[in-house]
């Protein structure tokens, strides 16, 4: 009986230890917009070529519209291994990787095509590097597209129409500064928070790529849209580096191929909404300003530049003027 006994505790502590490993089989990727949008077209890609890569031996699950945080959350999480994998637009990723504010200067690159090449080639790839320093590893960069603003106030033709208006920006210094340069008031809050401070009044308006705007059905709590194009804003595919360390290397490469294939997906979509998404704005009612004096913009956020180019790497700037 004693030995029945010792068997039957060994093969339920197996059991344990094969549950236990399946689990950990298992990883979150975690993103704010909501599923149907270019970050959830980048997470099914991740979750379809992670999966088929390890035969099923990783279970990715989708975490989207804020399900685990605001990015900021999202990314300490990671840091501290309660989260395995997200998709971060740039904004809050300058607080914890400051070299990474170089790419959000308004009106530093020129198309998508230019940062695109940028982010694929050697600058991105020494930023993504940059990660590993905070305790998170930079996979691929992935895409939100050039950022437009929204008001429900007025239409904005010319810089001067931005005075005294309540935008929100995400929690970036340099964005701050350009929207403080050219008389706005900006709001720096989390995603989360947005849709509801609209439908308030607390906030007048605020600042994203087309495919934010659609996949947020931004019509109904926005009047205008103004096609300024002010920042390109990338977005990052990054890891827990907690988690990073416990995956073999062969791990590793599908974790890598699998944020290539998310990066795609999200640049994929982004083209395709760009010109279609601006007219489903229209058609919802919105009124699109697509005539805008962006040199008129560019000369109102110079400031920014000034206050904080030093800061985040001039270099790196430069950089990425003279690649065009």
């Amino acid at each position: 009986m004693r030995t029945f006994t010792t068997t039957l505790s060994g093969m339920a502590l197996a059991a344990t230890f094969a549950a236990t490993a399946v689990e950990a089989r298992e990883m979150n990727i975690a993103f704010t917009p909501p599923l149907n949008s270019h970050y959830g077209d980048a997470g099914k890609a991740f979750k379809e070529t992670m999966e088929e890569l390890s035969g099923g031996d990783f279970t990715i699950n989708l975490k989207p519209a804020g399900a685990l945080g605001g990015e900021r959350d999202v990314l300490e999480g990671l840091q501290i291994g309660s989260i395995e994998l997200a998709i971060s637009s740039t904004g809050p990723v300058g607080n914890f990787v400051p070299s990474v504010y170089a790419l959000d200067f308004p009106f530093l690159f020129e198309s998508y095509e230019h940062a695109r090449d940028v982010l694929d080639g050697e600058i991105g790839q020494e930023l993504l590097a940059e990660f590993e320093t905070h305790d998170m590893i930079g996979l691929a960069w992935a895409e939100n597209g050039f950022r437009h603003i929204t008001n429900s106030v007025r239409p904005i033709t010319a810089p001067e129409d931005l005075e005294g208006l309540k935008l929100r920006t995400m929690e970036n210094q340099v964005h701050i500064a350009a929207f403080e340069a050219a008389g706005a008031s900006p709001t720096p809050m989390s995603w989360t928070e947005v849709l509801t401070s609209l439908q308030q009044g607390t906030i007048d308006g605020q600042e994203n790529p087309i495919p934010v705007l659609t996949a947020n059905n931004m019509w109904e709590i926005q009047e205008h849209l103004t096609l300024t194009g002010h920042v390109y804003s990338p977005a990052v595919v990054v890891m827990s580096k907690i988690h990073w360390d416990g995956l073999t290397e062969e791990e590793q490469g599908w974790i890598k191929e699998a944020s290539q294939a998310a990066a795609d997906a999200s640049r994929a979509t982004v083209s395709a909404n760009e010109e279609s998404g601006i007219q489903l704005l229209r058609d919802n009612g919105m009124e699109v300003v697509a005539d805008v004096d962006k040199a008129a913009f560019a000369t109102a956020v110079q400031p920014a530049y000034e206050q904080y180019a030093d800061q985040y790497g001039a270099e790196v700037i430069e950089r990425i003027r003279n690649s065009k």
